[in-house]
């Protein structure tokens, strides 16, 4: 079972930083994290590693203009309940 929630929206350069502070927030330390997409909150359980892949690409082009793209993915298998006490 596959369960997607996705989100996309314009933001200032200054709320997309909140954004990603937030998320640290969350992701820091033990427990659950509450990670906020669009209007629903979505509780997760990271693992105490996490794979982390940060992609950076640059684009030019004469008609299209430049454009510049970060994709950010984490993911983990989450912990047992019995791991988590």
């Amino acid at each position: 079972m596959v369960d997607k929630t996705l989100s996309a929206e314009e933001l200032t350069r200054d709320e997309a930083a909140e954004r990603l502070r937030e998320l640290a927030d969350e992701l820091e330390g033990d427990g659950p994290a509450s990670i906020r997409t669009g209007n629903k909150t979505v509780s997760l359980r990271p693992s105490p590693t996490i794979a982390y892949e940060l992609g950076v690409r640059e684009r030019s082009s004469i008609l299209r203009g430049s454009r510049e793209t970060i994709t950010l993915k984490m993911d983990w298998k989450p912990p047992k309940a019995s791991d988590e006490e």
